[in-house]
């Protein structure tokens, strides 16, 4: 467990995390855990919403190593036999059965088949303790730490903020309780998907002037370690006996089964969602 003073004597310190970041850039490359621990916004009936929130350091329990996010792949779709709703193993460098089927429909080069391969690809996820500074549509939720589950854009703001654009803006660490800043959540909805290109990150501040409640808050951090624990992901079988059982017979449209028998092998094709619409999607997943 990394000792509190520790982790102050370290606030203002990017290197770590910097080089995180740039092994996501240069990587080819959901989690679970009680639903009770995470927290979403709330959004009103035009899909606008409003919170504040304060991204954490590595929780005290994932010790030295550990990152303030954990980055997971995942699948969620339905086929002819339900749906397939899992972690993807390419998140922890493993091949998965979902991807190898989906490069084989879009190296077939049918259209056809590129459209089923956009509907079931693989998702991105970040996920990172968070300290509600405000919520107002819940304000039951103020003061706790919860995990956050969020997309591309989100994490880009993160970048953005510890790698700035322009020389005259000073670079931040947005985990850093003591010279971190507040995050501002803007939701809005944009074709149909909600949207966090209004999201900011207010004024460098501490979080709280008192250290013993920071201590607090640190030590009941949910462990992001867990999140990608072996038993968190179903084996390359156990995957593939539900991707078939999913998929039934009729993924492939009949016209292009002998052609896709027919198509040389080529390299896997890694096709991964980029928009940030994570949380409405999966959301109406679980409901449905």
């Amino acid at each position: 467990m990394t000792d509190f003073s520790k982790l102050k004597k370290s606030s203002g310190n990017l290197d770590k995390l910097t080089k995180a970041i740039e092994q996501l850039s240069s990587s080819s490359d959901n989690g679970k855990s009680d639903k009770d621990n995470y927290w979403r916004p709330e959004v009103d009936k035009a899909g606008n919403g409003l919170a504040v929130i304060r991204f954490l350091p590595a929780a005290a329990v994932d010790g030295d190593d550990g990152l303030p996010w954990a980055k997971i792949f995942g699948h969620g779709f339905q086929g002819p036999g339900g749906w397939l709703i899992d972690n993807c193993l390419t998140t922890k460098g493993q091949q998965c059965p979902v991807c190898e089927h989906n490069s084989t429909l879009w190296n077939s080069g049918i259209e056809a088949n590129k459209e089923i391969v956009r509907k079931q690809k693989r998702k991105l996820n970040y996920i990172a303790n968070v300290y509600i500074v405000s919520d107002p549509k819940h304000p039951e939720n103020e003061g706790q730490v919860k995990l956050f589950k969020f997309g591309a854009k989100i994490f880009e703001k993160i970048t953005e903020a510890m790698n700035p654009a322009f020389e005259d803006e000073t670079p931040i660490n947005p985990f850093d309780m003591w010279k971190g800043a507040n995050f501002k959540l803007k939701i809005t909805k944009v074709a149909g998907y909600q949207n966090y290109d209004k999201s900011e990150f207010m004024s460098p501040s501490a979080l709280l002037d008192d250290d013993e409640e920071l201590e607090k808050i640190w030590k009941s951090e949910h462990s992001l370690a867990a999140l990608t624990a072996d038993k968190e992901f179903k084996s390359y079988d156990d995957l593939k006996a539900r991707l078939d059982k999913v998929l039934g017979a009729s993924d492939v449209p009949k016209t292009t089964v002998e052609t896709l028998k027919a198509a040389p092998k080529k390299a896997p094709v890694e096709v991964d969602i980029t928009e940030d619409d994570d949380l409405a999607y999966f959301s109406k997943l679980a409901e449905d």
